[in-house]
């Protein structure tokens, strides 16, 4: 059994550490809150800030709230290309080895060794979703979207299961930009994978096939 999985797209934001802030805000500053975002807890605040990277920078890129243990700077492969710094996509919270950049504040600059990351889609859901769809936490799935000339099907999409997630798969814009013209996008899972699939070797095995 499948159900359909709202896609929403996540456009280029900063998640920050209270420590961090208070050095680019202020020491007596604090988040601003604007509105809820899809994900309960998380909400959009008044505060930007600017990154900015070897060949350019993005001035005005939004805070998510709240604060985070460390800080975070999620863009798409084309706002990375467009500052010159490298890709890497990575699930969110595992930064190790990426890239870093200068976040410039009202009140102060901080150079970061890493952070900067390109999100890796993925798919939050309930545990009571996971048991329907009959996938667990870290799976990698395929998801076939709907989309009016554009439909296509996203393979390597993570699920995240978590009782505090509503189900949602989140999307950057370059991947929006791909199939999305739709007001309220949303796909199916097709087919899901255990932690042993590999689909760079899946590619080759048809490509092989197909050669024979």
């Amino acid at each position: 059994m499948s159900i359909k999985i709202p896609i929403e797209t996540s456009a280029r934001h900063i998640h920050v550490s209270q420590k961090d802030f208070h050095i680019l805000f202020g020491e007596d500053a604090q988040l601003h809150y604007i509105k809820e975002l899809s994900q309960p807890g998380q909400y959009l605040c008044q505060e930007r800030l600017t990154v900015k990277g070897p060949k350019g920078e993005y001035q005005n890129m939004a805070i998510l709230g709240p604060f985070r243990k460390e800080t975070q700077i999620e863009l798409s492969l084309t706002d990375t290309r467009k500052i010159g710094l490298p890709g890497l996509i990575r699930q969110s919270g595992d930064t190790v080895g990426s890239p870093g950049c200068t976040l410039i504040g009202p009140k102060g600059e901080l150079i970061l060794d890493h952070g900067v990351i390109v999100a890796k889609r993925h798919i939050h859901m309930t545990p009571a979703d996971a048991v329907t769809l009959k996938v667990k936490d870290n799976d990698e799935v395929f998801v076939l979207t709907k989309s009016f000339g554009r439909a296509l099907i996203y393979a390597d999409v993570v699920v995240r299961v978590d009782w505090s997630y509503r189900l949602a798969m989140h999307v950057d814009t370059d991947e929006a930009n791909a199939f999305s013209n739709e007001k309220e996008p949303y796909g199916v899972i097709v087919k899901f994978f255990d932690d042993n699939y590999n689909t760079d070797k899946w590619i080759e095995d048809v490509l092989s096939g197909i050669n024979r």
